[in-house]
């Protein structure tokens, strides 16, 4: 991020979003080094996925998710503004999932949840590269589409490893290791539009996200295969969101947030970071344990996972559906977002 004299003084940088990428050579670097000289101890101590720990949850993916929340939910114009999409958006979730409890196997709801998230992640990098790589827009989704295909068939064969046949995991293997030649293959062919070095190296990095993670798939280090794109992903998302809230409360506070913030001479760029993660904490640790110690004091009824699974998930569905609109151009929230030359 660096200052601009236009409306938004503070401007999202194309090198600080392109440095995050740095996490792929480190962990590549990471597992060659407990591989060959560690003797794969490292990987003795990972677990099969990072959603096994605690501390993962709370450091990625939750955090970003209500910070996003937060950021729609704090600004009533913001409310104001979308509030058809979003009724709409929460009728349609409490209708989908009533019908398919009833109607679709849990194998099914995974896949579809699964392929919207993957989706999300990989939308949302490929939507950022698209400035610093003006690709023709059949070729953007060219790209755009191999990385998601290649994305969840890595997924699956992580998070799913454990319900499929030997065979049925050895074909997954092979429908990654055909998308991620077909991605690369894309990309070779996509270099000849690029204008400049750096337009190259953003659209190699967004498909180096994939023949990392696939690298690291194969190689069973499925923690950091996963942990790749979902930093990279997860600090985007702070750079915008952090970049939008300093742009428009910082010469005068416009919800209670940032004025209890001003209060208490919190820094404007640590609100909401240090927000949604204490929130994420509270939730994740005791957020469950309270609402189900309400129901049976009150109600002498058990309701396993309501914050976890139900209010979590559905903060989470409803980031996937808003971040595809509120960030573009027309956008309330775009006046408060500039890019640097």
């Amino acid at each position: 991020m660096t200052t601009s004299s236009n409306q938004a003084q503070l401007a999202v940088s194309y090198k600080l979003l392109l440095s995050l990428y740095a996490i792929i050579p480190l962990c590549l670097a990471l597992q060659l080094l407990d591989s060959f000289a560690l003797n794969g101890v490292l990987l003795s101590y990972l677990p099969s996925s990072p959603s096994h720990f605690l501390l993962f949850q709370v450091i990625f993916g939750t955090p970003h998710i209500l910070a996003s929340t937060i950021l729609l939910a704090s600004n009533r114009e913001y409310v104001h503004f979308y509030h058809k999409k979003i009724l709409l958006m929460t009728l349609a979730i409490i209708l989908f999932f009533a019908v398919a409890n009833q109607t679709l196997s849990y194998l099914t709801l995974y896949l579809l949840v699964t392929s919207w998230t993957v989706y999300h992640v990989l939308k949302q990098q490929h939507g950022v590269g698209r400035g610093a790589y003006s690709l023709p827009t059949w070729a953007f989704y060219l790209l755009l589409w191999l990385s998601i295909s290649a994305g969840l068939s890595i997924y699956i064969g992580i998070f799913l490893k454990n319900t499929l046949s030997i065979e049925q995991a050895e074909w997954v293997k092979v429908l990654a290791s055909s998308l991620v030649f077909g991605l690369f293959l894309a990309t070779l062919f996509c270099q000849r539009y690029m204008k400049s070095t750096f337009s190259a190296v953003f659209m190699w990095a967004n498909s180096a996200l994939i023949f990392a993670s696939f690298y690291l798939y194969m190689a069973n280090y499925s923690f950091l295969a996963i942990l790749i794109p979902r930093l990279v992903h997860d600090a985007t998302a702070y750079i915008f969101y952090i970049t939008h809230d300093v742009n428009k409360h910082k010469k005068q506070a416009q919800n209670s947030i940032y004025r209890w913030a001003k209060k208490i001479k919190l820094n404007i760029f640590l609100v909401l970071p240090l927000l949604s993660f204490l929130l994420t904490y509270l939730l994740q640790v005791y957020g469950d344990q309270s609402v189900n110690f309400i129901s049976q004091f009150f109600f002498g009824t058990e309701i396993k996972k309501a914050i976890t699974l139900g209010f979590i998930g559905y903060c989470s569905l409803m980031h996937y559906y808003t971040e595809a609109f509120t960030w573009k151009y027309g956008s309330p929230y775009r006046q408060y977002i500039r890019f640097k030359p």
